[in-house]
């Protein structure tokens, strides 16, 4: 079951035109992100400031079907998969709040590589990401 999180655009979300800065998606799947490790037990602190392992995102993309706007709800919903033993990636479904049924307002996909923080070399995924994952995989 994909892990839904609910948010709200902002007007610092948008650019000029008033709608959603491109990049500005991206951020608000990370935050999904984060309140989905948060909602799985991880201790966010202690996952993002560990200073024997890192989770680097080594490709993004997000695709736009419809224009989001200032005070907009969001759903967002995503689903990791791991790849590799040391690689995930998550996708990530956007919509406006009450038309879920309908087309996605974007999706994004990002992927992700386990590195040593010290020597940057690959590692395998922790055992706090494979739960994570096992949570939330359809």
């Amino acid at each position: 079951m994909p892990f839904t999180y609910l948010r709200t655009v902002h007007f610092q979300d948008t650019d000029a035109a008033g709608v959603v800065y491109f990049a500005n998606v991206l951020a608000m799947c990370h935050e999904a992100y984060e309140a989905s490790l948060a909602a799985s037990g991880v201790n966010l602190k202690a996952f993002f400031s560990n200073p024997e392992v890192a989770f680097p995102i080594i490709h993004a993309s997000v695709d736009f079907y419809s224009p989001m706007f200032a005070g907009d709800r969001l759903m967002i919903q995503l689903t990791p998969k791991q790849v590799t033993g040391d690689e995930f990636e998550i996708a990530y479904q956007v919509f406006l709040a009450g038309e879920v049924a309908g087309r996605s307002a974007a999706k994004a996909l990002t992927k992700h590589v386990s590195i040593d923080a010290v020597s940057r070399t690959r590692k395998q995924l922790s055992e706090d990401l494979m739960q994570w994952m096992r949570k939330i995989e359809i």
